[in-house]
């Protein structure tokens, strides 16, 4: 999973270099922290929350294909 996400946020991202991806893992369930540079994050976020949202919607049916359950948040 980490590694589709990180393939993924790399392709919007300007400043992919930037980009740092921790996962910490809890029981059945991942939470994945996203750090990237503050000019970045709008191109993460996207317009009215579309692409986050579609980002974790396609971690959490990731996740699920696993029997787990997987969260993003971007850290600042």
């Amino acid at each position: 999973m980490k590694e589709f996400l990180e393939f993924v946020i790399r392709q919007l991202v300007e400043y992919p270099d930037e980009m740092m991806l921790s996962e910490i893992p809890s029981g059945k369930t991942t939470i994945f922290k996203l750090q990237v540079r503050q000019s970045d994050v709008g191109r993460v976020i996207g317009r009215n929350g579309q692409t986050i949202h579609a980002i974790r919607a396609l971690l959490a049916s990731s996740a699920a294909r696993h029997g787990q359950r997987a969260t993003l948040e971007i850290v600042e």
